[in-house]
């Protein structure tokens, strides 16, 4: 009976061959290491209290070792949960009460976001790669897991505010990695480096896990570097890479630019916004294809691709949809639009969460008659090609990661000072997308930036705190008394 154990079948098919190196700590794991990692792990945990459907909640940047926890989750059925260690340590205590882990694994320079009431069994990352290190064979046969069962709880900003956790089943992951090997046609012979971290689902789902299912060979890089990645590209002869616009714009500002020899890519993969014109050109003119395309954490993520011819004659589009991706474009009233018209994405397929975790309003919401309701307004042209026009939920990315206005407003009216706030996303030649906070005074004592940023630090990560603050005696409001956010971005 197959039970969903890629590495298994790989340290028989291929034992020797490498799976993941890790490039800070000049370390390799062949399949056949790899799956023996992963088999003690099991045992492990679930000779020490874990039981199949229980949660271990990670605070650490990606490596060997977590790779080896997602084969332990994919034996076992027990739940990965990838923290942001971006975080405040308040987000992530929010994240340990919701989840509920039977088990914390973190890195001891993370030690600071680890909640001192927390009663969760707590390990330390480097503890544990010690152990392994030392751990002797242990057999380990995998177990019989729902298809639906979760493998992943990855938590998203939530539109309230709060973080939802998006359950990421065993049979997403099976289907995602289908649906990327037949769009990007990977084999067992392509090598990429991930710069993704481990907290977002680009750390997993985009290339590491597809590629792993294909049995080829994954670098790992814990902090992106373009001065580095572009060398280890070089050297490792690579094929594909994934990154988000950010990163391949600081790659082409560096110095090893010009001399990178990058000639064995078949193209780099970029998701999360759209990549401008002319960076696209200066990929081109070196010879590196681009292939654009969409995802969200909910489904996939790799629902749409751009393929590399089209990169200029569509600038703009996140291509056609994957093979095994259901889309509708659907107005307000549930019809579907035509050719040229705006619409909301629904998407549908083997693909989709099954929910959110403990939270069944977020799910009804997202989830109707089998669609996901992706939020976002998008218009296909007369080839079928995709664009997204805007987004409903007003979410923005900045520097690839996704920032709520909620979630961020909500902390700002924490300050007494602060009567009301509304967050946009404005443009940023470095990070895409920033925010830019409108406010207004509770008592006309308007408190200083740096108070703010102050403020916002202890309780969010940096990356959500607003680069742009303008005071505003009032909020322009709509007939309904909310506040007009149109006005405020024009």
């Amino acid at each position: 009976m197959y039970r969903k154990d890629w590495i298994s079948k790989w340290a028989i098919y291929s034992p020797d061959k490498v799976a993941v190196t890790e490039y800070e700590t000049n370390q390799s794991i062949t399949y056949k290491q790899l799956n023996s990692q992963a088999n003690y792990l099991s045992s492990r945990f679930l000779n020490t209290g874990c039981e199949v459907n229980d949660r271990i909640l990670v605070i650490a940047e990606h490596s060997i070792t977590y790779v080896a926890l997602f084969s332990m989750a994919q034996k076992t059925g027990i739940t990965l949960v990838p923290v942001n260690y971006r975080l405040s340590a308040r987000e992530i205590e929010y994240l340990i009460a919701d989840s509920n882990p039977s088990y914390l694994i973190a890195e001891k320079k993370f030690d600071q976001l680890i909640p001192k009431s927390t009663d969760t069994k707590l390990i330390w990352m480097e503890d544990l790669v010690q152990e392994l290190a030392s751990a002797a064979e242990t057999p380990f046969e995998a177990l019989d897991i729902d298809e639906n069962h979760p493998l992943f709880i990855l938590y998203t900003s939530g539109t309230t505010g709060y973080p939802k956790g998006a359950i990421y089943s065993h049979k997403m992951l099976f289907w995602n990695s289908v649906n990327t090997s037949q769009s990007l046609e990977l084999t067992p012979s392509d090598h990429t480096i991930s710069c993704m971290p481990a907290f977002h689902t680009g750390g997993w789902n985009v290339l590491l896990t597809p590629l792993l299912h294909r049995g080829a060979s994954v670098g790992i890089m814990r902090k992106f570097d373009p001065d580095l990645l572009l060398q280890l590209l070089e050297e490792e002869k690579s094929q594909l890479f994934m990154g988000v616009p950010t990163m391949l714009k600081m790659m082409a500002e560096s110095e090893q630019f010009e001399k990178a020899d990058l000639s064995n890519m078949r193209y780099f993969i970029v998701g999360g916004e759209a990549l401008p014109l002319n960076v696209i050109n200066t990929w081109h003119s070196k010879g590196v294809k681009i292939r654009q395309g969409y995802g969200l954490t909910e489904v996939g993520p790799n629902l749409t691709s751009l393929h590399q011819d089209h990169a200029e004659r569509k600038i703009g589009s996140i291509g056609l949809p994957n093979f095994y991706t259901e889309i509708r474009l659907k107005s307000s009233d549930g019809e579907d639009v035509k050719p040229g018209e705006i619409g909301e994405l629904c998407l549908s397929g083997p693909l989709v969460t099954p929910g959110y975790w403990r939270n069944e309003k977020a799910t009804k919401e997202a989830i109707q008659d089998g669609w996901f309701r992706t939020g976002d307004l998008a218009k296909m042209d007369n080839e079928g090609f995709l664009y997204i026009v805007d987004r409903i939920k007003c979410m923005f990315i900045s520097g690839g990661e996704n920032v709520y206005p909620a979630e961020v407003e909500r902390v700002l009216r924490q300050m007494p000072e602060i009567d009301e706030a509304a967050v946009v996303g404005v443009a940023d030649t470095q990070w895409g997308e920033v925010g830019k906070a409108y406010l207004t005074a509770t008592n006309g004592t308007l408190p200083d930036k740096d108070l703010i940023t102050t403020h916002c630090v202890k309780h969010m990560a940096k990356f959500k705190i607003p680069k742009h603050i303008v005071w505003l005696e009032e909020m322009p409001k709509n007939d309904s008394g909310k506040i007009d956010r149109k006005k405020l971005k024009g």
